[in-house]
């Protein structure tokens, strides 16, 4: 091995250790009050670019079906992300409650944060031109609704610069459980991602097991096809042998996820080269 090699070689080392040795803060702010209940977001960012401005970021909403988990769900996606040189969100969100509360007031939520985040650019130090929108399973739905379903009438923007959406549930028309948490108060048609497409959406990556009995491919490939119809950037990396959150197609995956973590890797690397396609990356 001649000496460019070995100091190239080196050189990867060097910044890889100093990537993954970084120091990350963590700010926990309330974006929101709703029904006298605080809803949080908690920032995180490597100390080591806390003076720098115009920072991309990433705001990720966990799943849960609608009704389960919370947003330190999402700490380890966050914590990545900093590394990577974002300022990154995971957002708290209301969950579904089969009384009151329904996906209707998280889509609320996520508008709200996005729209926090961007009011807040100086505070957090980002730029509002480069906000993505990342999220799984029910987060997915949030996150692309934050897009879709965009408030007319507000001053700033809710929808997203990128989206990432993995295992996503972007087609929810026949979905029982999501007609359920609904309660009646709309038809799911018109809160369903794949039928309500439109012009102008950021350009989207997703990511998806092609034996997804949760978030079932057929309807991710008429969400992405419907993308593409109207004229937006959307790519779909399809995995084989897995299922929802990459879990093996030899177990269940509706329960608790088990991602193959070497399906997950691809997948997470795929993300990142996302983000670098865009300019988000270095």
């Amino acid at each position: 091995m001649n000496y460019f090699k070995r100091l190239l070689i080196i050189c990867v080392f060097s910044l890889a250790s100093q990537l993954y040795s970084q120091k990350i803060s963590n700010q926990e702010f309330v974006y929101s009050t709703k029904d006298g209940a605080e809803l949080k977001v908690y920032v995180f960012v490597s100390e080591s670019l806390k003076n720098t401005e115009n920072l991309p970021t990433v705001v990720i909403f966990h799943g849960g079906g609608w009704s389960m988990g919370e947003a330190s769900w999402a700490f380890g996606r966050a914590e990545h992300f900093a590394k990577l040189g974002f300022v990154a969100a995971a957002a708290q969100y209301r969950l579904s409650d089969q009384k009151n509360i329904t996906p209707i007031d998280a889509m609320e939520d996520a508008r709200d944060v996005i729209k926090w985040i961007r009011i807040n650019k100086s505070l957090l130090k980002i730029d509002p031109n480069k906000v993505v929108g990342y999220g799984w399973s029910a987060g997915a739905h949030l996150v692309s609704s934050a897009a879709i379903f965009e408030d007319s009438t507000a001053t700033v923007s809710s929808s997203p610069n990128a989206l990432i959406l993995v295992s996503p549930a972007v087609s929810l028309a026949k979905d029982n459980w999501f007609r359920q948490l609904l309660l009646n108060k709309i038809d799911p048609n018109k809160v369903s991602p794949d039928e309500n497409v439109k012009k102008g959406m950021p350009p989207t990556l997703i990511l998806q097991g092609r034996d997804d009995t949760v978030t079932p491919l057929q309807g991710v490939q008429n969400f992405a096809d419907r993308m593409k119809l109207n004229g937006n950037s959307c790519e779909l990396i399809i995995y084989d042998g897995v299922g929802h959150l990459f879990t093996p197609s030899t177990e269940r995956d509706d329960r608790y996820p088990n991602p193959d973590s070497t399906v997950q890797s691809m997948a997470f690397k795929k993300a990142d080269d996302f983000l670098r396609s865009l300019g988000y990356l270095k």
